[in-house]
Formats: structure tokens, C-alpha cells, sequence
């Protein structure tokens, strides 16, 4: 059996800081102050589900909150200076006792429920298990011998097994005094429809392009300033999409396909082979993956230059020219459309039974050449 602390934590995006280490929310003042009107009325719902796609921030606001709760005093009535002023942000000083104990994981306020070990203990097991949400149990229990707040961190609501899920919403049905439960959830319709009735909802939005730059640089990720717009529109919005795109050279790789893109009807075969070759073998699944992804973005955006006759905004210089000829009215986009569709049900198939990477990508440019 490995140590545990040998285990990667599940939570953490690989190359950046782990959400409790992460000083600020960027990009997400609505869902904030959502929670803080919330919060301020005196009729706080205990649960709460911080939806939206991956990346977006919803663990470093869901971290913010938990010291929120669990570093400010109830008010205590109007005292003998009036109302006490309400809060306009969630921030907490990194100095500030909580706040050290949330990033040593040491704070006895606060249950991190997230997936651990396998029956072996020598990895991580694939989803949240029963066992995992039984602990809550002891949790609860030393929470109502002090008086003191509570705060659960489900990080993600997605990865609970159906027990777990079933366990979980017990709690949700009768939750402990003044206790907190924070769910997040990158795909809420797949939750059981009584745990999304049990909770509040707070969705998050996508990063602009300046909150973007403000996020990465938060992540110590170091980026061109010109190139944070491409990355924000290629990662929509995501701050864990844009450190994937810049730790597997995505910007180069986009590049890359539109160039093969700008070489049809007329294939280029030696280009094809080179990109090809660069996806194949072990250790480079991540990189296939990215470019499959990057691939169905260029398509969707040629079906959406055929369908308004305009191209996007450029993601890169000189894009516009290569979706225009290609995608020059809407039968073109309906074609580009329907190829999507058609090349993403290959690709997954041919991922399902391991066909070899080289020749995944040469199917999928062979496709993509019919649709032109």
C-alpha cells in the first residue's frame, strides 16, 4: 500500500497552484456577490451548487467562501455602534489563522470530500465512494460539540458513485446547524435531480480576456500579452483550458492544423504526416486529445462563417481568409456541421478501441478534406 501522501491530489490542476492556495477569484464578481447578498439577508441556504465547465474557477470560489464563512464572526445584532457594515467581498487576509489552516488542509471547520484511494491504496480510485462521504458522519459530530460553523467542499459532485450521491443527500435533507455544503459540479444534469433541488444554484461565467490575464498571472503561468486573447477565446473562457493550451504548446498546434486546413481541397500530405506523427506514441495522449479538440473548434467555426457569412474573430492572423474560402454559404456550413458531427463519432470510436494515433488524424483530415 502507497502513503497517501505519495497520491496525487485529484483536486489539483497539474501545474498550477492547488484552489485553496489561490488568493483571489478573478472574473466572477455576479456569483460573489450573489452569495454575499445571500449571506447578508440572515437566510443563507445550506447548500450550494457552483456549476459551470471546467476551469472557470469554481473551486477557487468555493475555497474563497469556505474562509469567508469560517473566518467571519456571526453579527451580533445592531450593538452599541449600530449595524455592523455588511461585507462586499469574500476576501480574507492569506496572514489570517484560517487562512493558513485552509492551505495546510488543518482547519477543523472544513470537510474537503473529493476521491481517494483505490481498495489497493496504490492509487487514486475513479470515483467518490461511500466510505469517502460516511466520514462526514464524525465530521458532523465534532461540529455540533463546539457551536462553531461548518463548511464541506465536494469537489466535483460529478465523481460520486450512485451511494455516495445517495448518502450525500441525507445529509442535504437534514444538514447539521450551521453547516455549509459546497458542491461542485461541471455537469449538474447528471446529479440526482433531489440533490440539485436541495441546493442553490451558482453558475459562473466565462473569463474575458482581461480577467484571463489577470488569472494566469495569478497561476504564474507566463504568457505574451498578445497571445492571452487567442487563449481565451480557444479555452472558452477557462482558466484550467488556457494552462492546458499553454503547457502542451496549443497555440503552436492550432497553428499547425489551420496551416493543414489552408492546404485544402489539396491535402498536404507531408504536412498531414509530420502532425500525424507528432500525436502518435506513448506519453503524447494528452497532445492527441488537445488536437482533436482544436480540430472540432476550427470546424464549428467554419460552420459558423457558412452560416452568417462572416468568419469569428481571428484567432490567429490571417484565419478569416481560410474560412471564408472554405466556408463560403450556408450549404457549406451545414456540411462543416454535419461533419463535426460525423468526425467526432469516428474519433471517439477510434479512441474507445485504441486505434493508432497516426492513423486517427489521417482519418480525420481525410473527412475533413470531403467536407471541402
Amino acid at each position: 500500500m502507497s502513503d497517501l501522501s505519495d497520491l496525487p491530489e485529484p483536486d489539483r490542476l497539474e501545474g498550477a497552484p492547488h484552489p485553496r492556495e489561490t488568493a483571489r477569484v478573478l472574473g466572477q464578481a455576479q456569483a460573489e456577490q450573489t452569495f454575499l447578498a445571500a449571506y447578508t439577508s440572515g437566510r443563507m441556504h445550506h447548500g450550494w451548487l457552483l456549476t459551470g465547465p471546467r476551469g472557470l474557477g469554481k473551486a477557487t470560489l468555493a475555497w474563497s467562501i469556505a474562509r469567508f464563512l469560517l473566518a467571519t464572526p456571526p453579527a451580533e445584532g445592531d450593538g452599541l455602534f449600530g449595524a455592523p457594515t455588511p461585507p462586499d467581498s469574500l476576501h480574507i487576509d492569506p496572514d489570517h489563522p484560517v487562512a493558513r489552516r485552509t492551505r495546510a488542509l488543518s482547519e477543523p471547520g472544513l470537510f474537503l470530500l473529493r476521491r481517494g484511494p483505490n481498495e489497493k491504496g496504490d492509487k487514486l480510485a475513479d470515483v467518490i465512494r461511500v466510505q469517502e462521504v460516511r466520514r462526514l458522519g464524525g465530521f458532523f459530530a465534532m461540529s455540533a460539540a463546539d457551536g462553531g460553523r461548518r463548511v464541506v467542499i465536494v469537489d466535483s459532485a460529478d465523481e460520486m458513485n450512485t451511494q455516495a450521491a445517495n448518502a450525500l443527500l441525507k445529509m442535504l435533507e437534514e444538514p447539521p446547524a450551521r453547516t455549509t455544503l459546497l458542491l461542485l459540479s461541471h455537469q449538474p444534469a447528471r446529479l440526482l435531480p433531489t440533490i440539485r433541488s436541495r441546493c442553490r444554484t451558482l453558475r459562473l461565467a466565462p473569463l474575458d480576456a482581461d480577467d484571463m490575464a489577470q488569472a494566469l498571472a495569478q497561476a504564474g503561468a507566463e504568457v505574451a500579452p498578445d497571445e492571452v486573447a487567442a487563449l481565451t477565446v480557444l479555452a472558452e473562457g477557462s482558466v484550467g483550458a488556457a494552462l492546458r493550451l499553454i503547457t502542451l504548446d496549443g497555440l503552436a498546434l492550432y497553428r499547425d492544423i489551420l496551416g493543414l486546413l489552408g492546404s485544402l481541397p489539396a491535402l498536404d500530405r507531408p504536412r498531414l504526416l509530420a502532425l500525424s506523427d507528432s500525436c502518435a506514441g506513448k506519453g503524447r495522449e494528452e497532445r492527441l486529445d488537445l488536437l482533436l479538440t482544436l480540430t472540432g473548434q476550427i470546424a464549428a467555426r467554419l460552420a459558423r462563417t457558412g452560416a452568417t457569412g462572416q468568419p469569428p474573430a481571428e484567432i490567429l492572423r490571417g484565419e478569416a481568409e481560410h474560412l471564408l474560402r472554405l466556408s463560403a454559404d450556408p450549404a457549406a456550413g451545414r456540411r462543416w456541421a454535419d461533419t463535426i458531427q460525423t468526425a467526432g463519432d469516428r474519433a471517439r470510436h477510434a479512441r474507445a478501441v485504441n486505434i493508432d494515433a497516426a492513423a486517427l488524424v489521417t482519418d480525420l483530415f481525410l473527412q475533413l478534406q470531403r467536407a471541402a
